[in-house]
């Protein structure tokens, strides 16, 4: 009985209605970058410092004073998030004392931003932070607005719900958003098939094979029940943990997709943090896409998957360890470093889509990339936690001060050699039947290391009992 790909083998490979249909599905992704990448502008965060109200009885010695400095890739800043006891520079402003000449600055008693910060209009006019700050006058109590970008970004990949959801109705809307994207394009035969519904896949194959200019069979399907052997079996979300080796691979698949996720996402998020113009660090940063795509196919198109992934994530983890031995006046080569740190995780994060879909059977497919890929959405959402963790280690305590710049590159670069290594363990799919069913499933290599070092040291067992019979006799 012919299977699926062996009735519709007369289709072609690459026709019209093929070519057709990867454009529409590629362009239907473009509006996914505006909208995921525009939270770094959205949710920037501008320089900042703590605000002295008007009303504060201070000449404007002390209010210039007013807020303690500290160093900054080598400079010194106003601080974000603590200024000096305003009712004690107060006092010493009424006294007529000089900040710096007769009060000794580093000896002043300091307070949190009580009354919010003053933000910079120099790159952003305004963002979530200083819109949140203006709104919520609750937050000014919170300590530093850096701990405002992490709820911000958790929020962003919520967004498109919540907009749906709450300012454009229930399903209505989503009906007509699923209803413009598939009137032009069609919906899977094979998945029609696997739901019973012939006639529909039937009509889909035969409008194909018109716009390929292909004639057309008169009967795609010998009989109906050639078409219900076609019908795949239900499977469900356990199926993917049904064995030891495939739960192995399962959760390393997780893993895999989850930490390349954070390494692109936190290092995409980080670009405006990076020394320069903002604006041009993200535009390089998306630019370096490019390339990594195209290297990523070519790759594909002939050597090993896991081997080729291992080597790109190598690539962006080595590179990125590799930035905390570069001077800080260095700033073009911290950049450039970063930007090939991302090209390898970009490039890895493309393949994952391929390898993960090969390793896996017809049965469990679609559902085994889902699943990852909802593991890499988990990655997206705690990216934003990477990229303010050396922030966040400084507020903390000034130990990190001199390192706090460098540890976010330091753990995704850590990370991402660790998957690398762990990408090593998955079987190679390259030249490989695809697997039909649950059974037909490669095994992990560890897994595969361990049998067969039981199945020989069972066959060693057996061949000393053949050679030395009294071993039975002793073993009663």
């Amino acid at each position: 009985m012919r299977d699926y790909d062996e009735v519709t083998a007369f289709l072609g490979e690459w026709g019209p209605f093929q070519r057709l249909i990867f454009f529409l599905l590629s362009a239907s992704i473009i509006p996914n970058g505006f909208n995921g990448m525009s939270v770094v502008f959205l949710a920037g965060i501008p320089e900042h410092r703590c605000r002295v109200p008007d009303a504060a009885n201070l000449s404007s010695a002390w209010r210039n004073h007013s807020v303690p400095l500290r160093l900054r890739d080598g400079r010194e800043v106003p601080h974000s998030c603590r200024r000096y006891r305003l009712a004690t520079i107060a006092n010493f402003s009424a006294l007529g004392l000089e900040p710096g000449r007769d009060v000794d600055l580093g000896q002043l008693e300091q307070e949190s931003c009580l009354d919010g910060w003053e933000f910079s209009q120099d790159v952003y006019l305004s963002t979530v932070v200083t819109e949140v700050w203006q709104e919520e006058c609750s937050l000014r109590n919170h300590g530093c607005t850096d701990w405002l970008q992490l709820p911000a970004d958790f929020l962003h990949q919520l967004g498109d719900v919540h907009c749906v959801i709450c300012h454009r109705g229930h399903g209505p809307d989503l009906q007509l958003c699923g209803g413009f994207h598939t009137r032009f394009i069609p919906e899977s035969p094979r998945w029609l098939i696997s739901q019973r519904r012939f006639r529909e896949a039937e009509d889909i194959i035969q409008k194909a094979a018109k716009m390929n200019n292909i004639a057309v069979p008169a009967v795609i399907f010998d009989s109906v029940e050639e078409l219900n052997t076609l019908k795949q079996q239900k499977a469900f979300i356990m199926d993917l943990f049904r064995t030891q080796n495939i739960a192995i691979m399962t959760i390393m698949s997780l893993l895999l997709w989850m930490l390349t996720s954070v390494g692109y996402f936190a290092l995409s998020l980080d670009a405006p943090n990076l020394h320069g113009d903002a604006y041009l660090n993200c535009f390089l940063s998306a630019l370096i896409e490019v390339p990594a795509y195209v290297i990523a196919w070519l790759l594909l198109r002939t050597l090993p998957r896991r081997y080729i992934i291992a080597a790109v994530l190598f690539w962006g983890g080595g590179v990125l360890l590799f930035i905390q031995l570069v001077p800080a006046d260095y700033y073009f080569l911290s950049i450039g470093l970063v930007m090939l740190g991302k090209f390898g995780i970009t490039s890895a994060f493309s393949m994952l889509y391929v390898f993960t879909a090969e390793l896996y059977p017809t049965l469990v497919r679609n559902m085994a990339v889902g699943v990852t890929s909802m593991a890499s959405r988990v990655g997206s959402i705690i990216a934003p936690y990477f990229v303010y963790l050396g922030g966040a280690l400084e507020s903390q305590h000034k130990l990190f001060g001199a390192y706090n710049r460098m540890l976010p590159y330091i753990v995704m670069g850590s990370l991402t050699v660790l998957i690398g290594i762990i990408t090593l363990l998955f079987p190679e799919s390259l030249g490989t039947t695809l697997p039909e069913t649950l059974e037909q499933m490669q095994k992990v290599k560890c897994i595969y290391f361990i049998s067969r070092f039981r199945s020989g040291k069972k066959t060693r067992d057996s061949m000393e009992i053949e050679e030395n019979p009294k071993v039975l006799i002793t073993a009663f």
